[in-house]
Formats: C-alpha cells, sequence, structure tokens
C-alpha cells in the first residue's frame, strides 16, 4: 500500500524526469535500433539568455522575502488573536478563514493597477507585498494554533520573572513554535515560489522572470512545434530545490501541521 502511494505521488514526477531525457523524436515514436537518451534537453534550458539560474534566483528571492515579512507580520497577529478576550476576536477568525478562501483571481486587476500607480511593476521585491498579503490570512491561523497549544504557565512563569512581551516572545514562545514557524515558513515559500498570475501581471523584463513564468515561456517559444523535453528538464530543475527543501525540513513540517491534534 505504501508503495503505491509512493508511485501515486512521484509518478508525475519520474514521468516528467523521463520525458527531459528523451529524444524528441523518442517522444512520439519508438526509436528502434538507437539510443533514445539525451541530455541535449537540459542542455538547451541550461544555455538560454538569460540563464536558467537567474529564474531560481528570482523565485528564491521573492520566496525569501515573503516569508520573511509574512513571518515577522502574523506573529504577533497570532498571539494578539490568541490571547486577546474581546468581542472582536471571533470576528477577526472568521475573517481570516474568509480571507484565506477567497478566490485571488479576483483581485488580479485591482492588484495590476495599484502596481501601476505606484511604480511597482519590475521589482521582485515589491512582488513580495501581495504574496505577503495572500499568505498572511493562513500563516496566522496556523501560528495561532501553536500558540493556542502553548501552556500558559510558562508564559506566566516568564512574567513573573520581569520579562516584557518582546524577551518573552524571542526567549520562551518562540523558540517552543519553532516547529510551527517552520512549517507555516515552507508553505509560505512554496506559495510563492509557485504563483503565476501576479508575476505573469508585475514582471515584464526578462531577467526579472521567476520560475513559472519563465517556465510558460519555454513551452509556447515556438509556434509549430512544443517543446516537450525542454519544458519537461525546466519542470526537473525547478524542482529540484523543492524537494531538497522539504526534505530537509520533512519532520518540522509533520511536527508542526500535527502540533495540538492529540490532546490529553
Amino acid at each position: 500500500m505504501r508503495l503505491l502511494v509512493l508511485l501515486w505521488s512521484l509518478g508525475p514526477l519520474l514521468w516528467q524526469l523521463r520525458t527531459s531525457l528523451l529524444r524528441p523524436e523518442a517522444l512520439v515514436a519508438p526509436m528502434a535500433g538507437s539510443n533514445p537518451w539525451t541530455l541535449a534537453n537540459y542542455q538547451l534550458v541550461l544555455s538560454g539568455d538569460p540563464p536558467f539560474w537567474r529564474y531560481l534566483t528570482n523565485s528564491g528571492l521573492v520566496g525569501l522575502a515573503t516569508t520573511l515579512l509574512t513571518l515577522l507580520l502574523a506573529v504577533p497577529c497570532a498571539y494578539a488573536l490568541q490571547h486577546h478576550r474581546g468581542a472582536w476576536r471571533w470576528g477577526a477568525s472568521v475573517a481570516l478563514v474568509a480571507a484565506a478562501m477567497f478566490p485571488t483571481v479576483l483581485l488580479f486587476l485591482a492588484l495590476l493597477e495599484i502596481a501601476r500607480s505606484l511604480g511597482l511593476a519590475n521589482s521582485l521585491l515589491a512582488l513580495s507585498l501581495p504574496y505577503t498579503a495572500l499568505s498572511l490570512p493562513l500563516a496566522v491561523l496556523l501560528l495561532r494554533a501553536g500558540f493556542a497549544d502553548l501552556p500558559g504557565e510558562l508564559e506566566d512563569a516568564a512574567r513573573l520573572e520581569g520579562l516584557g512581551l518582546g524577551q518573552r516572545l524571542r526567549h520562551v514562545l518562540l523558540p517552543l513554535l519553532a516547529p510551527t514557524l517552520a512549517s507555516t515558513a515552507i508553505l509560505v515559500f512554496l506559495a510563492s515560489w509557485n504563483e503565476y498570475a501576479i508575476a505573469l501581471t508585475w514582471i515584464s523584463r526578462n531577467d526579472l522572470l521567476t520560475l513559472p513564468i519563465a517556465i510558460a515561456r519555454i513551452g509556447g517559444s515556438s509556434v509549430f512545434t512544443i517543446p516537450y523535453g525542454a519544458f519537461a528538464a525546466a519542470t526537473v530543475l525547478g524542482s529540484l530545490p523543492l524537494l531538497l527543501l522539504v526534505l530537509l525540513a520533512q519532520r518540522a513540517i509533520v511536527s508542526g501541521l500535527t502540533q495540538g491534534a492529540i490532546k490529553g
């Protein structure tokens, strides 16, 4: 059963890997008596102008900026939402859930007008602003659940020791919240790494394109043929940093997402 689940999960990536290593003729019909395997697709992708690593760097910079800004805003918001006992707490939680579920496609034209009026087009750091706004509701909800799972006695003891709010967060709460912070950061990073529509409208310079836009342009670079091999090679290269990130932080992801699931 586990093998079937593993094959089902890895099937698309393995198929892309196979496609990226085949000659164009082998994708159409089997090549009897000849070697169908080649690295020409990867050479084509890596020898582009701008180089392919530039797109990886652009997406990485946007993802890191978005993740840092989201956590900086989400941590105090989640703390306040968890510890405030006012009447607006329930309404704020409902508003966050509604914002997290809101179809972002309805915001594209408004975001494009904002980018034009404020001169934010063709800026990778500016691109992280709408990404942060879209990621913030889910991040606040996840971190609020993490704060709710921490024993209140720990913060009471830290308060008796004379620690202020900033000191309690830095020295007591955030170290205990590390698994939730890690899982939230990775989810935000993955969302910004894979985002397509906003980057398509905000970025027009070739050297500032993010990875999804660059891969889409590779797939549509020819009018008469579709470069399946090059498209698959770019997809595989773009997936490798994410696979490495998830493998390195898989324990933090699982621990953060399941924190507080079992009580008693």
